[in-house]
């Protein structure tokens, strides 16, 4: 039975237990795991193919004699290790996937007047089907986001897709108005959203490195949405109301066999788990098991574990000051913005353009979206070029990230306002209105970029629940204001009703707006209040800089004996002592952050293949 270490508890977390390998002491040993840890002045010679490329603690032999594997034992085979090709292939793929998440939201409001004459319903009834279906899209997102966290990315996404899917038959086939409402109803609250293909990110991405692939799956998800009115343009014109469903669903279809057939799991607990049995089943080590089986199922969930589970986005969203603020500057900003291309209509009918010409319309604002993922490229090259010239300035590696935002941000009340006296129809030319269209585009892109990067960095593995509260008060607000837009913009103001009623939207925007530099200035103060930051932040620190897998923390399914704790020892939660962490920090590893860690590993790799 090998010696167990106990090591003392911190204010938030229970005492951990960790293990040292029995025999595990002498110098050719310590040697091999300077050579590991990257030390510098480790002769090349001693490197060889037998050696692991990355540091290895060979798991945590709990009291029970079972090893539970680490992320320094098989980090070359997570995702954080896959190739660039690899991940980039996967991310193309989520690429697809949240534009037909984000198309289902906005394509059916091109069957809305379909909808009205079939069944006999006012135009302000027929457009209930899209308020449902985004209000319970917010509540889908929350619901689903965190059992990927549990189950894994793939089969959680899987299912979501295919509900999707098979929601939207019921609207297609519909033969009365009520078998509309139930299938957006359900096809909403089936939706994953965002926040699980987000959390992919931070399945494959250090902090340091995400940014460009969030700034990829966010343009996803606001060009989805407005390709919708493009392409429902075409269809409103020259098709029946019933083929902009089953758009949705060939489109809905052909995403979800791409991701069934071109996506792996990416979930580093789940990923663990396989690798652990896979070392069992071979023989290299037969007592090695997964973060997820030490736990027995009934344990994990158990109702009380899964009711928190549940809760997790509901509960950071209210808690986290984080979450919160960031999720509603981004949800008011995004509702601001639904409303606003809510008068397109009622602009451009003012020159005359039919329903195709209503529906380009929208392009000015995904031109705006491209715009602004291209600003983002150099911002983020600054940003990280920032963050390894200061790697202890806690601003340096967060809010920095927030940078480029004081820039953007004003953008959205100068669209805004600038659309607003350019929507009165001619002999104003079209195209002022257009421009300032992209304007707007570039503040709501820019908006949604820095907020989601900076939660993800924040909040790492459970960066799909902490979205999750971004994305619910996105959706929420853009669907409980569907009914009431159209209204808004004809009913104020009197005969400068589309000028005056932007100009309300203005005003909120700019509100809105100073907002972002008070975040930028008092994000570390927020940050402080978050004891969930902190011990993820405090993992981090323990970890080498990388990210961590999993924290334990009251209400986030980390009771004892739950989904959290196993019977033995807590789990890898913030990275509490364990073997590795109880030697002394190997020669040349000090306080290199992943970067580092990513560079040396590749080199020793190199190295190895040299030999």
């Amino acid at each position: 039975m090998p010696q167990v270490a106990h090591f003392p508890t911190n204010d938030s977390q229970l005492a951990h237990t960790a293990t040292d390998r029995a025999g595990d002491t002498s110098s050719d040993s310590s040697n091999a795991k300077a050579e590991a840890y990257g030390d510098e002045h480790v002769a090349q010679s001693n490197i060889n193919e037998k050696q692991a490329p990355i540091p290895s603690t060979q798991g945590r032999v709990l009291d029970d004699g079972r090893i539970e594997i680490t992320e320094e034992d098989c980090y070359d085979e997570l995702g954080f290790s896959f190739p660039s090709w690899k991940k980039w292939t996967i991310l193309s793929i989520i690429f697809a996937v949240q534009v037909s998440m984000n198309f289902n939201t906005s394509l059916y409001s091109n069957a809305i007047k379909g909808i009205s004459k079939e069944f006999d319903v006012s135009v302000q009834g027929a457009r209930c089907g899209a308020m449902i279906f985004l209000v319970l899209y917010a509540f889908g997102c929350e619901l689903w986001a965190p059992w990927s966290e549990e189950f894994g990315r793939k089969p959680i996404l899987q299912l979501s897709l295919l509900l999707v899917n098979i929601w939207q038959l019921p609207v297609a086939l519909a033969p009365n108005f009520a078998s509309v409402m139930v299938g957006r109803a359900l096809g909403g609250l089936s939706s994953a959203g965002g926040s699980v293909t987000l959390g992919m990110i931070a399945d494959m991405w250090e902090s340091d490195n995400q940014q460009y692939a969030v700034a990829f799956v966010v343009f996803s998800s606001v060009g989805g949405s407005v390709l919708g009115p493009v392409v429902g343009g075409f269809s409103e014109k020259f098709l029946d109301w019933r083929w902009s469903i089953w758009i949705q669903l060939i489109f809905g279809g052909a995403v979800q066999l791409a991701h069934l057939i071109f996506v792996p799991e990416t979930r580093v607990t789940i990923m663990m788990d396989r690798i652990a049995k896979k070392r069992r089943k071979d023989g290299t080590n037969p007592n090695l098991y997964g973060p997820n089986e030490i736990t027995p199922f009934k344990e994990r969930f158990s109702f009380k574990e899964v009711i928190i589970t549940w809760i997790r986005p509901f509960k950071m969203f209210l808690t986290e000051p984080i979450v919160l603020t960031l999720s509603l500057l981004s949800g008011f900003s995004d509702a601001l913005i639904f409303m606003f291309i809510q008068s397109f209509s009622l602009v451009y009918t003012q020159y005359n353009w039919g329903t195709i010409a209503q529906g380009l319309s929208f392009i000015p604002i995904l031109i705006g979206y491209l715009i602004a993922y291209l600003m983002f490229i150099p911002a983020i090259r600054r940003n990280k070029k920032d963050r390894e010239q200061h790697p202890d300035d806690e601003k340096a590696q967060y809010e920095s990230r927030l940078w480029w935002l004081l820039f953007t941000a004003p953008c959205l009340p100068i669209g805004l306002i600038g659309f607003a006296w350019c929507s009165g129809g001619p002999p104003i030319p079209w195209i002022a209105s257009s421009i300032f269209a992209a304007v707007v585009g570039i503040a709501n892109y820019s908006i949604y970029m820095a907020t989601i990067d900076y939660m993800i960095c924040a909040y790492g593995p459970y960066s799909a629940s902490a979205t999750g509260g971004n994305g619910w008060s996105r959706d929420f607000l853009a669907g409980v204001l569907t009914i009431p837009a159209t209204p808004f913009f004809t009913n104020i103001g009197g005969k400068q009703h589309l000028q005056i009623a932007s100009t309300i939207l203005f005003a909120i925007s700019f509100v809105l707006v100073l907002a972002v530099y008070a975040i930028y200035w008092y994000g570390p103060t927020l940050r402080a209040r978050s004891p969930f930051a902190q011990q993820l932040q405090q993992g981090r620190e323990e970890n080498g800089g990388r990210r961590v897998s999993v924290i334990p923390g009251p209400g986030y399914g980390s009771q004892p004996g739950s989904r959290g704790h196993s019977a033995a020892n807590s789990r890898m939660g913030s990275r509490q002592p364990s073997y590795a962490h109880s030697k002394p920090a190997a020669p040349g590893m000090g306080n290199r952050d992943s970067s580092y860690v990513h560079k040396r590993l590749a080199k020793m790799k190199d190295e190895q293949e040299a030999i």
